[in-house]
């Protein structure tokens, strides 16, 4: 299996990262990638995944609740960061993430139009670098999905999509995007929904490991893809083996 989203290098995870690493493989997963939220995170992302090099695979990026009202809003500066960085390390990188929109947390218009500057860029620095996108899009599903469209971006991971499954059948029909499903898949209507609708062709598997578990008052890690995979096959009334085989391949075609 492969774990296409998560936050490994967050400090959650400095006191038992490597017993982590050990309980995914066990569970059967071969590659986790870890996102960063910007310049400063992803550097770590870059140091930690240095460490543990045979199993993760790092990202770069500029998350978009950094644009959120309460926090001073990233800048050009802020964004040139990290494209700098990506530029430097594009040899190890996998993928530009995590970008995207959340128009959960960002309300106003200014700070919006900032977000969709900064994807803008990231879409744009994906192209340069040749390498896919891993999106973030809360409460902004459509408006996500038709800025990248316009930005010409085709390899792109829709991670935890929250939107209306029209619009993801929409993104894969159209433009061929892959969407990643974390264990809250369990417990989420909405996601159970979204698997029914999408082609097992159109998923791979994720954590966002610390959050998005099979219960929301536990961490969560890369070995509870486990519980993705048997709701997916429950969902579509396939054998598990395919699942993890279909998202594995999935993953792969994309990232690599």
């Amino acid at each position: 299996m492969i774990d296409c989203h998560t936050h490994l290098a967050l400090e959650d995870f400095d006191p038992d990262r490597e017993a982590v690493i050990a309980r995914a493989r066990r569970a059967g997963v071969e590659q986790i990638l870890v996102v960063g939220e910007d310049a400063a995170d992803s550097q770590r992302v870059l140091e930690v995944c240095a460490r543990h090099a045979d199993v993760l695979r790092p990202c770069v990026g500029l998350h978009p609740d950094r644009f959120a009202e309460d926090r001073d809003a990233p800048n050009e500066a802020s964004i040139a960061a990290v494209v700098q960085l990506a530029r430097a390390r594009r040899g190890r990188l996998v993928a530009i993430g995590e970008v995207g929109l959340d128009y959960w947390y960002v309300k106003t218009d200014e700070r919006r139009a900032a977000q969709r500057n900064c994807l803008e860029q990231m879409a744009a620095l994906a192209a340069e670098l040749d390498l896919p996108l891993n999106v973030h899009s809360r409460s902004a599903g459509r408006h996500t999905i038709d800025l990248l469209a316009g930005c010409g971006a085709h390899r792109v991971l829709m991670h935890a999509f929250d939107g209306k499954a029209g619009h993801a059948i929409r993104a894969v029909e159209q433009h061929g995007y892959l969407f990643s499903i974390p264990p809250s898949l369990v417990r989420s209507a909405q996601k159970q929904k979204l698997v029914r609708r999408l082609p097992l062709e159109a998923l791979a598997l994720e954590s966002d490991s610390p959050v998005l578990g099979p219960r929301p008052d536990e961490r969560n890690e890369p070995a509870n893809l486990l519980h993705t995979v048997r709701c997916i096959a429950a969902l579509k009334g396939i054998s598990e083996d395919r699942v993890r085989d279909a998202t594995s391949e999935n993953g792969r075609r994309l990232f690599g």
